[in-house]
């Protein structure tokens, strides 16, 4: 068993958007994003499907064409190598789960090659 808790920020994530991993099990993985307001993830995409779920705040996920205004408590899914990007509108906190095959690198590596 493990306990940790979504709720503990990162220290110094308050100006830049930031990742952690949160917890590992032999199924996924679940990272933690922060979002602060005015902040994006530029367009990328993952090569397994994944489930964002906005715990906090509120954030536009853009998608081929679309964009989906999420509010805390929303949650989506998301099929492999879909295009995809994310704009926080207030400040956030994602749960991002992964495929155990995916990277929490590949992650942070969006964050900081892809953020304004």
């Amino acid at each position: 068993m493990q306990l940790t808790s979504y709720a503990t920020a990162i220290p110094g994530s308050l100006q830049k958007i930031s990742t952690r991993v949160i917890l590992e099990t032999p199924n996924s993985k679940e990272i933690q994003i922060l979002l602060p307001a005015g902040q994006v993830m530029k367009e990328h995409q993952a090569p397994y499907p994944m489930i964002v779920h906005l715990l906090t705040g509120t954030i536009i996920f853009g998608t081929p064409g679309t964009e989906h205004h999420l509010k805390a408590g929303d949650i989506l899914s998301l099929e492999a190598k879909v295009p995809h990007d994310l704009t926080a509108v207030t400040d956030s906190i994602v749960r991002l789960s992964l495929a155990t095959a995916d990277s929490a690198s590949r992650v942070s590596a969006v964050v900081t090659e892809k953020t304004n």
